[in-house]
């Protein structure tokens, strides 16, 4: 969180007035705001001054400039302008302004979407997705926090604070826990430790049209680490088996998403876009795979694991993040050293 928060009535920049906090996320506060010289209402999106002093953030936070300022689709939240609120005091983003609420919140309230419903918003996401990645970014973080809904039903693809643009140097974090994603709709590849492609962002929408149907992710738990491991051990339990009620042409279409092996996933999302707007054109038995789950290159039957292997799988897990956090440390350092 932010050293200092805003409160209404503050001034931000060259004429930007905060209406009220938005929220905030583990690097940034969001903020309300009015544009003074025009009276638009707009987003405020500010970073935390006490973790700027970071080689690594404050080149993440760049980067997230360059990609927004890349971006201009009808799915995706606008950057409008990057500023500087004054002499040392640091930058800031100019967002535009959505009225809506977040999915996150929408599914809050009824549980689960009707399939149409469900459908209707994939088919933006994959559109506005597959804008992204025609353009070398992917966003890596996507969850029902991060889209928002406006009265008229268009989607709004927000936060690309830890969006990978290719092509770009891989950076290093201290803060490596805020910049991982989060553990329900993390790839397998992204629990390992890779960077990502369109693949990652196939896998996570995948993962958000599985719980807009069914109210919940495919992997839950208590435990973070547990969760994430399950991503890597198991294939995603068929949408089928909570919902019975769904055509088989979904179900086919989120199991394809969800594969763990990136391969064997949908290619683009132009290729997932095209099947969500005509399930009835699927070919079924081109979807088709044994109704197991399976670690890699072991099959195993169907039902739970035994309790040794999932918590063997969690301190797999564990020492591979604690492996990463050093790998983080030691190369900040360097970093540190070489400026």
């Amino acid at each position: 969180m932010p050293q200092t928060l805003l409160a209404p009535g503050e001034l931000v920049g060259s004429g930007y007035e905060i209406i009220e906090s938005l929220g905030h996320g583990g690097m940034s506060e969001v903020y309300k705001a009015r544009e003074l010289s025009t009276g638009n209402l707009v987003v405020l999106k500010i970073p935390d001054s006490t973790m700027m002093g970071d080689v690594a953030i404050y080149a993440r936070w760049e980067r997230e400039t360059r990609v927004g300022e890349r971006l201009d689709h009808p799915s995706i939240q606008r950057l409008l302008r990057a500023g500087e609120m004054g002499t040392g005091t640091g930058p800031f983003h100019v967002l535009e302004y959505v009225e809506g609420e977040l999915l996150r919140t929408r599914l809050q309230r009824g549980g689960r979407l009707a399939p149409e419903e469900a459908i209707r918003i994939s088919i933006q996401l994959a559109d506005a997705l597959g804008y992204c990645h025609s353009l070398g970014v992917i966003h890596r973080d996507l969850k029902p926090e991060n889209v928002l809904i406006t009265p008229s039903g268009q989607v709004k693809l927000i936060d690309f604070g830890i969006a990978l643009l290719q092509g770009a140097r891989r950076l290093t974090f201290g803060a490596l826990s805020t910049t991982m994603g989060t553990p329900e709709y993390m790839a397998p590849e992204q629990v390992q430790g890779a960077r990502g492609d369109a693949r990652t962002d196939i896998y996570a929408l995948g993962v958000m049209l599985y719980e807009m149907l069914t109210g919940r992710t495919p992997f839950v738990g208590d435990d973070p680490l547990e969760v994430m491991a399950e991503h890597v051990r198991v294939e995603a339990p068929r949408l089928r088996e909570l919902r019975p009620d769904l055509p088989p042409a979904l179900d086919a279409i989120v199991a394809k998403a969800l594969r763990r092996d990136p391969n064997e996933r949908y290619v683009s999302m132009e290729e997932m876009r095209q099947d969500l707007e005509h399930p009835d054109a699927m070919d079924l038995e081109l979807y088709a795979w044994p109704d197991s789950h399976q670690w890699r290159g072991l099959a195993v039957s169907v039902g739970p694991m035994p309790s040794f292997w999932r918590a063997a799988a969690v301190v797999l897990v564990v020492f591979a993040i604690l492996a990463l956090v050093g790998i983080a440390a030691q190369m900040g350092h360097q970093a540190h050293l070489g400026h």
